[in-house]
């Protein structure tokens, strides 16, 4: 992929105009997890309601910075501005550490099987995420 400043190839906006709607779908599922009503929460099953009653602060805050930085650093992307780079990083930081969390603290929900792959396919795009905004700005798309 060869790029300059001043022309930025059709892969570039797709990623961008991709990682907005990823990055969005995120805050509509924090938004919906954050605001959940009784009556939704009362038709899980009990386990899933111990685990989203009994979730810590620093964990749905961390879901919460993760997502919203995610969508900054994609619209950074977008605008080719260089803080997309350091957006990113706080974005897979803040997913790691919900992962963490999801993964080896809480004991609610066993995460295996088909359920693996939200969390997984999250820590992926954003690794990837953070890696092409690093590339794109090494290439000088960035400004």
């Amino acid at each position: 992929m060869n790029q300059t400043t001043n022309q930025t190839s059709i892969n570039f906006w797709i990623i961008c105009s991709l990682a907005l709607i990823w990055n969005l779908i995120g805050v509509i599922a924090y938004f919906g997890q954050t605001f959940m009503s009784e009556e939704i929460l009362s038709s899980l099953s009990k386990t899933e309601q111990n685990y989203f009653l009994n979730m810590p602060v620093w964990v749905t805050a961390s879901f919460a910075t993760a997502v919203f930085t995610g969508v900054f650093g994609a619209i950074s992307l977008l605008l080719k501005k260089k803080p997309a780079v350091f957006l990113f990083l706080i974005s897979i930081i803040l997913i790691l550490t919900h992962q963490y969390y999801i993964f080896f603290i809480q004991s609610f929900i066993k995460v295996e099987g088909l359920g693996l792959i939200l969390p997984l396919t999250t820590v992926f795009i954003g690794f990837y995420l953070l890696w092409f905004s690093i590339k794109m700005n090494k290439q000088g798309v960035l400004n």
